[in-house]
């Protein structure tokens, strides 16, 4: 067994204990401390030692290493419903799910072994302060159901939790074979036509990509989560147990190669825009790539999000707000009887205005 490692499992586990009452001290965002919420007493969150965030490099990595990663034991619940790993609450009987609100059957709880995030970014806006992003969002709603307001006033609605995520950095140089368009018009007046004149383009691009996020979870869609970046990677802190304390964490779902294999998604984005740039004209046509990766390197961090879910009419639409930021997504239900009568007020409008023209 390793010792230092027992013992700096023992150190953190006294230190998410209240020094004053005994009971199990939670996160407070924005600040370096625990609190407990029986006494109020605080306690410091013992830092980790300062280094420079370190990028592990991704081909050494899957070819010697995947195995020798420091890995964790955690204790989690998977969702029935929609399938979310999370991990369990301690002393928790029951509960619902994060992600689609389904009753989560704590009997059914496991435990997991991941690799162990190596960064993260603490919770900034605390339970209050979302909770009222919230409010301001659903009173903000048009056309939306009279009864949808009620979520507001259930704060146990929105939870805070860790997100994983994958980080990479990668230089690419990309050869291309594409057209230039160049507009040109014929005829005059009414007649007067556009067309383009096309040219064979070729040539080579190279790019350069920094902290491109990759969401290792299968719980919340891309196109959800994409808009709540950019997030301040420049803060990140090494793992601490002090920050998770009081928030859950869903576990990683999709691995480290998978998520490069999207990551290329978001970076062949870019290098068609570089491409473009670099054929000119009024219009482009891109025909063929070839990608060459390299100086690959990767990092797994966890991000705060908080969430809510809710079921309307047998629909799940849920709530995200970006737990730095305060950046919101959301999703609503809209209510048809609203629409329609606002339809029906827009035309009796025109007909009034008309009437009133003649």
């Amino acid at each position: 067994m390793d010792y230092n490692v027992e013992e700096k499992s023992q150190n953190i586990n006294k230190e998410l204990n209240c020094k004053d009452c005994g009971a199990l001290l939670l996160y407070a965002p924005g600040t370096q401390k625990l609190a407990c919420k029986y006494c109020g007493a605080q306690n410091d969150i013992t830092p980790e030692e300062k280094e420079s965030i370190e990028e592990i490099e991704y081909q050494n990595f899957i070819s010697n290493k995947i195995n020798q990663e420091e890995k964790q034991t955690i204790s989690t619940v998977k969702c029935n419903n929609c399938g979310a790993t999370t991990t369990l609450k301690p002393n928790l009987t029951s509960d619902n799910c994060a992600f689609c609100a389904s009753p989560l059957v704590i009997q059914g709880g496991t435990t997991s072994t991941i690799i162990k995030p190596k960064y993260l970014l603490p919770f900034k806006i605390d339970d209050k302060n979302a909770h009222d992003i919230f409010i301001k969002w659903l009173n903000g709603l048009w056309f939306a159901p009279n009864d949808l307001k009620k979520y507001a006033a259930l704060n146990e609605k929105l939870k805070g939790i860790y997100m994983p995520y994958w980080t990479y950095d990668s230089k690419a140089k990309t050869n291309y074979e594409g057209e230039r368009g160049e507009h040109y018009y014929e005829g005059s007046g009414k007649n007067r036509v556009r067309k383009t004149r096309w040219y064979d383009a070729n040539g080579t691009v190279q790019n350069s990509f920094d902290d491109v996020c990759v969401l290792a979870s299968k719980s919340l869609p891309d196109s959800v989560t994409r808009p709540l970046e950019p997030w301040d990677l420049n803060n990140l802190t090494p793992y601490n147990e002090g920050y998770i304390s009081g928030f859950q964490t869903e576990c990683y779902q999709t691995d480290v190669q998978i998520g490069f294999d999207m990551a290329k998604e978001v970076m062949e984005d870019a290098i068609k825009v570089t491409i473009r740039q670099q054929i000119g004209g009024d219009e482009q046509r891109i025909n063929r790539m070839h990608v060459v990766y390299s100086n690959v390197t990767f990092k797994h961090i966890l991000l705060p999000v908080w969430i809510s879910a809710y079921g309307y009419r047998s629909k799940i639409f849920r709530f995200i707000i970006n737990g730095r930021t305060g950046e919101v997504q959301g999703q609503r239900p809209y209510s048809a009887i609203k629409i329609a009568l606002a339809v029906i007020a827009v035309i009796a409008l025109i007909i009034l205005i008309k009437t009133m023209a003649e």
